[in-house]
């Protein structure tokens, strides 16, 4: 199968990693998510040519495997853009009811968001990860600066839903918590693909 023309961004699911593809240390759970024809979760990070940064998830928290996906296997991507109506119906728990209520008040806003972590995994792929505890994950691209004044404003709305929300704002640099961007520290925490570091502007990639 020739492989994908398309660049895989953080928190995308691809489809089409085997399980013979994994190194020989990976553990066994991961080998039976791929050999059942499961989606891994492009990661952050460095990989070698050829290759994407890739988390094999399984059924619990503890179940998280760091591996490579060479590009000419992929077959299917989603990203999270694409599950912001998918749990339109689905509400047997907090994290999707939150999302369906969210959904049209961002969709309103003009923004660019999407949901990744188990709502995400859950509603692309029809397994049951969520429990009624669940947080809700999500992205938001943000290729121009946000106020922080703005970012505040987000976070109240994001803080009056059902569950926890926990949203990821997505710059050309790396990414950061809108959380902690809406507080006061003079410098936050960037996640790039060399590792996190201490910014002050997280829109630039001159460390603070």
């Amino acid at each position: 199968m020739p492989a994908i023309d398309f660049q895989p961004h953080v928190h995308d699911l691809l489809w089409g990693m085997s399980a013979g593809e994994l190194d020989a240390g990976a553990p066994d759970w991961a080998r039976e998510v791929l050999a059942a024809g499961q989606p891994v979760v492009v990661r952050r990070g460095p990989a070698p040519q050829g290759q994407v940064a890739v988390g094999v998830r399984g059924r619990g928290r503890e179940q998280r495997y760091a591996s490579w996906m060479p590009r000419a296997a992929l077959s299917r991507r989603v990203a999270p853009e694409q599950l912001t109506e998918a749990g339109a119906g689905q509400d047997a728990w907090p994290a999707l009811r939150a999302l369906a209520w969210l959904a049209p008040q961002l969709d309103a806003l003009g923004l660019t968001w999407g949901v990744t972590g188990g709502a995400g995994y859950q509603l692309a792929t029809g397994q049951t990860v969520l429990h009624g505890n669940s947080d809700l994950d999500l992205l938001l691209r943000a290729p121009q600066p946000l106020e922080r004044g703005a970012a505040a404003e987000l976070l109240a709305l994001l803080d009056r839903g059902l569950c926890r929300v926990d949203l990821q704002l997505e710059t050309p640099a790396g990414a950061i918590a809108l959380r902690e961007w809406a507080g006061p520290a003079p410098q936050v925490l960037l996640k790039t693909h060399a590792g996190p570091r201490l910014v002050r502007d997280p829109w630039q990639e001159v460390a603070a």
